[in-house]
Parts: C-alpha cells; sequence; structure tokens
C-alpha cells in the first residue's frame, strides 16, 4: 500500500526539514499511541545512517519498531526504512521542495503488511486509514511548530 500526502507550510525548507527529522517532536505527535524512543538516536535530529526504535501501542498492542534512515540529503529529502518491526516492510520518503516562502512537504509512505491475504483484508479495512492519520497528524505538528513565530529554528 502506498499512502501519500503533500502538506504546505509556511516556513523555510530548511525549516521543515530539520523538524520532520527531529525525533523530540515525533514524539510530541505520537502521544495519543504512548510512542517512546527506547534505542539509536533518541533525541535531536536523526540523520544518515542512525537508526531509532520506537515502542508504542496500537490496537491496544505494545509494539517496538527499528527503522533506518537510509537517503538523506539536506535539505531536499530524507528516506527511513524498517529493520524490525510488525510489518513485512515499511520505507517513508520525506520529499521538501521551495515554493516561494513556502515549503511543500510530501510524504510518501509505501508499506506491506505480514499474513498474505489477512493483512490485506486489515489494509482495507482499516490499516491505511490508521496509518494515514498518523501521518496527517505528524505533518500538522511539523506544520505547526514551524509556522510558530519564537520558536528555534530547530530541535537539537
Amino acid at each position: 500500500m502506498i499512502i501519500e500526502l503533500s502538506t504546505i507550510i509556511n516556513a523555510p525548507i530548511e525549516r521543515c526539514f530539520d523538524f520532520a527529522r527531529s525525533i523530540d517532536l515525533h514524539l510530541e505527535s505520537t502521544k495519543q499511541t504512548g510512542e517512546r524512543a527506547v534505542a539509536g538516536r533518541t533525541s535531536g535530529l536523526i540523520g544518515l545512517g542512525e537508526t531509532v526504535t520506537w515502542q508504542a501501542k496500537h490496537f491496544g498492542i505494545r509494539q517496538t519498531l527499528t527503522s533506518k534512515i537510509i537517503r538523506f540529503e539536506y535539505p531536499s529529502y530524507f528516506t527511513d526504512e524498517m529493520v524490525n518491526g510488525a510489518f513485512k516492510s515499511f520505507r517513508h520518503d520525506h520529499l521538501f521542495s521551495s515554493v516561494g516562502c513556502q515549503t511543500i512537504m510530501k510524504d510518501v509512505f509505501d508499506f506491506e503488511s505480514p499474513l498474505g491475504w489477512l493483512g490485506k483484508l486489515a489494509n482495507f479495512l482499516f490499516l491505511t486509514r490508521y496509518m494515514r492519520k498518523l501521518l496527517v497528524i505528524r505533518n500538522q505538528v511539523i506544520k505547526q511548530v514551524a509556522e510558530a513565530p519564537g520558536v528555534l529554528s530547530t530541535i537539537d
């Protein structure tokens, strides 16, 4: 399954890029799942070759997922890919472009559920909608913080 989102942010591309790779801001955007960074990079800005292991509660089940930054070009794009976790696979491309004084932040989230046809059924019934909602919330938090006056330019 592929989920694509575009978010227009009234802030410089560098600011948006850094907020998108901030572990601390990610935690803020996932409060509803009780997400925690428990290994690898657990705060600050994640970069090329670094991993982060997340623990969160989804669908009433505590889950652990480790992802690694496999592509990185400041401030245009970065890609994280699952190393270990509940999905059969996932890859999340974060793409940034400037248009005037605005930044277009684009997500391309490509995931495959485990369990064959049962996973495909779960995707259809609820998982794709659930993942899209998590991404939308995350992007709203990034937009809100990036556009806020007086907020530091990056989170270190």
